[in-house]
């Protein structure tokens, strides 16, 4: 599934071409790309026409563009990538891409008209129309804790949370209740970096422990976004279908046996949760 940098690469290259943008017309080709909107397409599409868009956010994985119109107030089209899916803008009338499941076509602010495509090739994704509480947050998202490279993301309050489980320090980087956007690539980057174990209890922590692995997540996010994302194949794209160069920064995620940047040992993939752990035996030792 990506993760926060690549839903990020998506919503910044949505901003200038959605936001402002009346939409002019939607197509759905596969209802099951609606599974998490409340009606069928016919519905779907009369909720859109005529809206205008507002510029695109994000929290963690989560991806959403505010809606405007009188007469439907405090709602958001919320966008769910899942395992495969990538927000397209093409031309009006550009070659067919693959795997479309909903097509747009909207006027932009600047006065120009684009397509936006929703491609999904395993259908684990999709979109819907979803209402928003006052602070603009759709109410799929709003359990969703504030991820690393929001401004209001409190380190200390993290930390302090954090160290009070005695859950596996991975597992809590991956509760987006607590922090959200990092799934399995960025967790074992982060972890590689501050030499600590996956299975390291959160407890074990002191406090300045806990405070530079959150500043390696931010490290790691922040370097992630800069590179486009981590693309290995081409499920993971921008919306003009490029792929991110950061799978060429891995330290640890996806370099199982081959020998560690940092030491030289071979790194280690074992099972964990249902994905995989990549580490180092040598740089991070198991806890005792």
């Amino acid at each position: 599934m990506p993760e926060l940098p690549e839903v990020e690469v998506v919503r910044l290259g949505l901003l200038p071409a959605v936001t402002d943008a009346v939409i002019a017309s939607v197509e759905v080709f596969d209802d099951r790309s609606l599974a998490r909107h409340d009606g069928d397409s016919s519905m779907f599409e009369a909720a859109l026409v005529g809206r205008v868009m507002q510029a695109p956010r994000r929290r963690g994985k989560f991806l959403w563009v505010p809606l405007v119109s009188p007469a439907q107030p405090g709602e958001a089209l919320v966008v769910h990538l899942g395992m495969s899916g990538q927000v397209l803008i093409r031309e009006v009338g550009a070659s067919p891409d693959r795997h479309v499941r909903i097509r747009f076509v909207v006027h932009s602010a600047d006065g120009n008209e684009y397509e936006i495509r929703f491609a999904d090739q395993r259908i684990f994704g999709g979109m819907a129309v979803r209402p928003v509480d006052d602070d603009g947050l759709p109410d799929q998202v709003q359990h969703i804790a504030l991820d690393p490279l929001d401004a209001r993301f409190d380190a200390e309050d993290v930390a302090r949370r954090l160290r009070r489980r005695r859950q596996s320090v991975k597992a809590a980087l991956l509760d987006q209740q607590l922090l959200s956007g990092i799934g399995n690539i960025y967790a074992d980057e982060a972890l590689w970096r501050a030499r600590l174990h996956y299975l390291t209890p959160g407890q074990r922590l002191r406090r300045p422990r806990a405070l530079e692995l959150l500043g390696h997540v931010q490290d790691v996010l922040e370097k992630a976004l800069a590179e486009g994302g981590t693309s290995f194949d081409a499920m993971y794209v921008d919306v003009n279908g490029q792929s991110g160069y950061f799978a060429h920064s891995l330290n640890a995620y996806g370099r199982g046996g081959e020998p560690c940047p940092r030491c030289g040992t071979d790194i280690r993939r074992v099972p964990f949760g249902g994905r995989s752990s990549h580490f180092c035996p040598r740089c991070q030792r198991p806890p005792r």
